[in-house]
């Protein structure tokens, strides 16, 4: 069972699929000619239809932007365009072979509502959509005359005709419903991921709260009550006194190893000094399981990449030791050109999933944001295998 929570990036969207492109014109009608012709005859009241929606929209919108209802107005008008171009790619999609991603949905979380506003109103593929809408009238009424009038007079060469006005639509629709560039798309991409990254360090600063009070904080409340006795009773009770000052002297040592736990949670301090292959020895050998680790790497990464290798084998390795039942594992960590790649692998049961409760999913998430790559091979029966990756960065702050 393989799974994946990857953040494509440029090329692997471009490499995704490529249009559908129909042969080359012919005398012939193929089903790429009628389609074409179809969708030729459609331009017309489709165009009509889009055209309407827009100019009533535009002029009711505009009309209205002296009251306090003409905005709200022209933006729900916006988010109507949005539909239009979303069923105009469809068609085009359906009959003309072009596949064009949906453009990213429009994020109205947080601010108030004229912010929402705003951003509604400012929306490039709304406009780019109400923009094409106008465009289509004029040419929808020029394709579907042509087209009808070459059907009984020009039929030999209505394959050629058909061809040439379709390109013409397939480069249009291109052009203006496409979304606006990748960068929008990786836009929107990371501030979905900004919003998984606050999450993550909310949930960690929970976390450490809660070790606190529960773990260091509380035994210092204890050491400090004790202490107060022991200071009291120091003079009438000295034997007593000396029983709750070694108490204490326990509560001490307990509470700081509380804290050193704590503080290698946060960071580690042999990660600090000494990088990724001594930190994760150290790692693999509070690991139940006898684990391999081999680290290759001509110079050290930046600092938050190697922090966030340290915790992904970190948290592999406790899933070993909790979920796997192996007898061995082994942990390997290389670069390939721009790339960070781990692998974490064990003979154990298998049947691990990112929906598991084995906290995969979430390892996942946090790899996806920083643009990383997350991927899990574990089948029934074992083995598991986990490969992970992350964008080189060294210290310098240079990719790779």
């Amino acid at each position: 069972m393989t799974q994946r929570i990857p953040s494509p990036g440029p090329a692997a969207r471009a490499a995704a699929g490529p249009d559908d492109r129909p042969p080359p014109a012919r005398l012939a009608y193929d089903r790429h000619t009628w389609k074409e012709i179809a969708h030729l005859l459609a331009n017309l009241p489709v165009a009509l239809l889009g055209f309407t929606y827009v100019v009533t929209m535009m002029s009711i919108g505009f009309g209205l932007t002296v009251t306090v209802v003409g905005f709200p107005l022209l933006a729900a008008g916006l988010v109507g365009a949005r539909q239009l171009g979303r069923m105009e790619r469809a068609r085009a999609r359906a009959l003309l072979g072009v596949r064009i991603e949906e453009p990213s949905r429009l994020r109205l979380r947080g601010g108030g509502f004229f912010q929402r506003l705003w951003m509604q109103l400012k929306d490039p593929v709304g406009w780019r959509t109400v923009l094409y809408e106008f465009i289509r009238l004029p040419w929808g009424v020029l394709t579907f005359t042509v087209t009808l009038a070459s059907l009984f007079v020009l039929w030999p060469v209505l394959p050629f005709i058909a061809r040439g006005l379709a390109n013409a639509d397939r480069a249009m629709v291109r052009a203006l419903l496409s979304p606006s560039d990748e960068l929008e798309r990786r836009i929107a991409e990371l501030e979905s991921d900004r919003g998984v990254v606050v999450d993550t360090a909310a949930a960690d600063l929970r976390r450490i709260e809660r070790d606190l009070h529960d773990g260091a904080q509380a035994r210092l409340v204890n050491l400090a009550m004790g202490l107060g006795l022991a200071k009291e009773k120091v003079l009438e009770d000295p034997d007593a006194a000396a029983a709750m000052v070694e108490e204490a002297h326990g509560e001490v040592k307990l509470a700081l190893q509380e804290l050193r736990h704590l503080a290698r949670g946060i960071h580690p301090a042999v990660l600090t000094d000494r990088g990724l292959d001594a930190a994760l020895s150290s790692v693999a050998s509070r690991c139940t399981v006898p684990v391999k680790v081999t680290v290759d790497l001509p110079q050290r990464p930046a600092a938050a990449i190697e922090g966030i290798a340290y915790f992904t084998v970190s948290e592999l390795l406790q899933n070993v030791s909790k979920h796997s039942g192996a007898k061995s594992a082994s942990v390997e960590v290389w670069r390939s050109n721009t790339r960070l790649l781990i692998q974490v692998w064990d003979d154990g049961v298998g049947g691990a999933s990112l929906d598991g409760g084995t906290g995969m999913k979430g390892l996942a998430e946090r790899l996806d944001a920083v643009d990383g790559l997350f991927v899990l091979d574990s089948p029934a029966g074992g083995p598991t295998t986990v490969t992970a990756e992350l964008p080189w960065r060294d210290r310098s702050g240079a990719r790779g």
